[in-house]
């Protein structure tokens, strides 16, 4: 039995509400009954794309919440998405489509990090948005993304609040300037960029593999696909009390296991997969080999019995005496149901037939999870709708046995095990950087010019940084920074005032620090002659003390840390002079030091530093990167540098 066990961990949950945009054409007396209509048609409308969905840990789900503290009743809706990120990310794309087959309907979106669209936007938002002034500013409207902006600081907008708007001056902004408070395209890019390719993207968010597992979950498994999410979970974050009964097996005798196919979302795969699990002897589960050609099929179905097991093990004997699934007899249900049949949720199914059976029984199970959802005690725990499955579902083990020979072919899996290459397409690609594109390595390596690391350290080093940091340039297409020398120390020449006069640090305000980080040229033209003379003198002053530091650093040894210009020039048949001669050099650059290659020693440092991190993630790789450089694979042990 294996000794470290998985510690459950607080669990990550995302918050959507959908109000109504102001109108005085429906009756503000009777919000409840409007809003609960909306949430029958969205139910409704999006059931095909729901209804088979696997969640991760909660279902999407939407009900009324009553108006409270300034906040009107609007539908409500929260999942705990857990460590499927997609589950998040399919609630935005959900949220999105909404509001725009709704277009009286505005929503907003927010997890336990808070805004987390504008986080995945941070690289294309405006300066004066920050997590201190965003909230209420960002929404859903016409399937598009909103952000009501600040008015500046300039300028007096009669309908933009000076503080963070509450949520009806939300609404109405949005109702009345649609036009005026659309994001920009690229934040709206960033997020279309996240959510492209669904709902085909669904299928490919899938894995199904063969499970060798006892017949009364695949029995369940066919009735409650989604139970495969519980059973996991169970396993995965199982501890010393759950595993006393997996002992001995009560509910999934080993001896009735079968081949089946079972469809697992790919984060429940991996979770089960990639875990090292030895079961104890007495459970009566036992493994092949490893060289066993349908091993990973025993294992799989080992691990997934001691979930459904641990699942069922939390059930009370006698649950079945005081609770019932009340689906049909729900008022909802029948209207529910009309209105699969108007949006052709069963297609040209035979009514009776068995895949008619199979897409009504996933009707009801969305429809008890995500609009019935008893709040009650009636409401099961995944264990007791599995025993309740066992006991109200018949079913033969020889005839599924049978079914062993017509199992569609299971999927590959080697997506568990990327290549560094296609890791890193993959996080280009998430990131959005560049579009991926097949080369070569030699060909990278061929094509690759060093003059980009330079010209992006520059271009970076040029940047003017303010007290909130320094600023990364975000293409490397970007034009070349400008950077007069001249004119910065004219600025805090013009700042600090004569030089008989002190000036505190903190007197600088935040308007000084934008324009310090504009990119607009200032104006020399109208520097005053004694303004010149004293820059001047200050030049001539720092070239003369610069001057002195270089005569006594040309008394060390730091200057042969640097490769100098005369020394790449250098003929290599002079390399062989004597000790001599090196003293006669030596005291030669006492009297003039030889200009540095700042190029060359740049690359140099960036690239040796880029060979020490052993492809690892470090300092030269985590800038260069952020500045859209990427160096190709180092093929040499020691970097070797030419001019």
């Amino acid at each position: 039995m294996e000794e470290n066990l998985m510690l459950a961990t607080v669990e990550d949950t995302v918050e959507y509400h959908l109000f109504l945009i102001p109108d005085k054409s429906k009756d503000p007396e009777k919000p409840r009954e409007i809003l609960e209509k909306y949430i029958e048609k969205i139910m409704t409308q999006f059931a095909p794309m729901l209804a088979p969905y696997i969640w991760q840990n909660q279902p999407f789900n939407l009900k009324y919440k009553p108006g409270k503290g300034g906040v009107p009743a609007h539908i409500y809706g929260m999942t705990k998405f857990g460590d499927n990120i997609e589950d998040e990310w399919f609630i935005v794309y959900l949220i999105k489509q909404i509001t725009k087959e709704f277009p009286e309907l505005v929503a907003r979106i927010e997890d336990n990090d808070g805004e987390f669209l504008l986080i995945e936007a941070a690289d294309f938002l405006p300066k004066w948005l920050d997590p201190d002034n965003s909230a209420n500013r960002v929404f859903f409207h016409h399937g598009e993304l909103c952000i009501i902006p600040v008015p500046r600081k300039s300028e007096t907008v009669s309908w933009l609040p000076a503080i963070p708007p509450t949520i009806p001056q939300a609404l109405n902004i949005i109702s009345a300037h649609p036009e005026k408070v659309l994001a920009s395209e690229s934040i709206r890019a960033a997020i279309n960029r996240r959510i492209r390719g669904y709902p085909e993207k669904i299928q490919a968010l899938l894995h199904r593999a063969h499970c060798f597992l006892p017949a009364g979950i695949a029995v369940v498994l066919k009735q409650r696909p989604r139970l495969v999410a519980a059973a996991v979970q169970a396993f995965y974050l199982r501890d010393p009390v759950d595993l006393r009964a997996c002992r001995v097996f009560k509910t999934f005798l080993p001896e009735t296991r079968i081949m089946t196919s079972v469809t697992f979302t790919k984060c429940l795969y991996a979770q089960l997969a990639q875990q090292r699990f030895v079961p104890d002897r007495r459970s009566g589960y036992r493994l092949p080999p490893p060289s066993h050609p349908q091993y990973r099929a025993h294992e799989l179905g080992m691990k997934l019995a001691h979930g459904f097991e641990i699942l069922c093990s939390k059930c009370s004997p006698h649950f079945l005496e005081t609770k019932k699934s009340c689906v049909t007899t729900s008022p909802l249900w029948t209207s529910f149901l009309e209105s699969l049949k108007k949006n052709d949720y069963f297609k040209e199914l035979i009514e009776g037939s068995s895949q008619y059976q199979e897409r009504l029984e996933m009707a009801k199970n969305y429809f008890q999870l995500s609009i019935n959802r008893p709040e009650s005690s009636l409401a099961m725990s995944p264990g007791e709708e599995i025993l309740t499955i066992l006991q109200t579902v018949p079913f033969d083990i020889e005839e599924l046995k049978k079914e062993e020979a017509t199992l569609p072919p299971e999927d590959d899996d080697q997506w568990l095990e990327l290549s560094p290459d296609q890791l890193d397409q993959l996080l280009q690609e998430a990131a959005g950087t560049k579009e991926s594109q097949p080369i070569s390595k030699k060909e990278e390596e061929q094509n690759y010019d060093l003059t980009q690391v330079t010209d992006s350290m520059k271009a970076f080093i040029s940047k003017v940084s303010t007290h909130k940091g320094a600023e990364l340039p975000r293409e490397p297409s970007e034009a070349p920074i400008t950077f007069d020398t001249d004119t910065f120390l004219n600025y805090f020449d013009k700042i600090l005032g004569p030089k008989t006069q002190e000036s505190d640090p903190d007197d600088l305000d935040e308007e000084d620090f934008e324009d310090l980080d504009s990119d607009d040229d200032l104006d020399l033209e109208t520097q005053e002659p004694d303004e010149e003379a004293s820059l001047k003198g200050t030049l001539d002053s720092l070239k003369t003390y610069m001057a002195q530091m270089d005569q006594e650093l040309a008394h060390t040894s730091i200057g042969q840390s640097f490769t100098t210009r005369k020394q790449v020039n250098k003929d290599p048949s002079s390399e062989t002079t004597s000790n001599n001669s090196d003293e006669e050099d030596s005291g030669a650059r006492d009297s003039a030091m030889a200009p540095v290659d700042v190029d060359l020693n740049l690359v140099s440092n960036i690239l040796e530093s880029y060979s020490s991190q052993a492809g690892l993630a470090g300092p030269a790789s985590n800038l260069l990167q952020s500045m859209g450089v990427q160096l190709p694979d180092n093929s040499d042990h020691k970097p070797q540098v030419s001019q």
